[in-house]
């Protein structure tokens, strides 16, 4: 059973902590400089929302001076000066996500606004594939929509292994080569083909979870 997280909320539609990802959610979608974070306790939930974002969120927490435990939902300096992409969202960008029922199991993506949720492509359901492919089909679709309107967005992902695969240009997967899997296969042909044969200038970044909370495409299953 997944463990359970708190939400905190400081700046949305109203500002508060809640115990559910789909209730965070509506305090954020579409409203313009969201500031959210999951813990995974309620007394440290409490006490973040309580001392507000600055220090705990995004840029501002890298300015608190002090190394914070990760089990409290937020982030050390070390962490910030390896990975600083997750010192700041960027919010011109699109972040994706992927929906499975079962791993393997059927698997659905979509493709959001950073800065609103709005929709900006979903496919699916598959009939049989994997988390991590359906994240390498997600950012390949978000690579191919940005080329084809000529956009430097960044795209955001919280999958390791697919932002991997998608530097190698391949997937690799134990997942079999069957009529189970014939639909998922012949989209990551598709996709690899097309990494090939492509280039493109927009980044590919790993979602910070810890530090910002779920990727705004999630879709709530955990």
């Amino acid at each position: 059973m997944a463990k359970q997280k708190f939400y905190v909320v400081w700046e949305g539609k109203q500002p508060g902590v809640y115990t559910t990802w789909a209730e965070c959610q509506a305090q954020t979608d579409h409203y313009t400089g969201a500031k959210y974070k999951s813990y995974e306790s309620k007394a440290a939930a409490d006490a973040a929302f309580k001392a507000g974002w600055k220090g705990n969120w995004g840029s501002g927490a890298s300015g608190s001076g002090t190394a914070k435990s990760k089990s409290s939902g937020s982030w050390s300096r070390s962490t910030a000066s390896s990975t600083p992409e997750s010192m700041e969202i960027d919010y011109d960008s699109i972040s994706v996500d992927v929906g499975t029922r079962g791993n393997p199991g059927p698997v659905e993506y979509k493709g959001v606004d950073t800065q609103t949720g709005d929709i900006i492509f979903s496919c699916g359901p598959i009939r049989k594939g994997t988390n991590n492919l359906g994240e390498f089909l997600a950012i390949v679709h978000a690579l191919a929509l940005l080329k084809k309107e000529g956009s430097s967005k960044t795209v955001y992902s919280d999958s390791v292994n697919a932002m991997k695969w998608v530097k190698q240009k391949k997937v690799a997967t134990t997942l079999a080569r069957d009529a189970s899997t014939e639909e998922i296969w012949t989209l990551i042909d598709r996709a690899e083909h097309w990494l090939r044969t492509n280039t493109y200038n927009n980044k590919v970044l790993k979602w910070q979870t810890k530090e910002w909370g779920e990727i705004k495409a999630d879709y709530g299953r955990k």
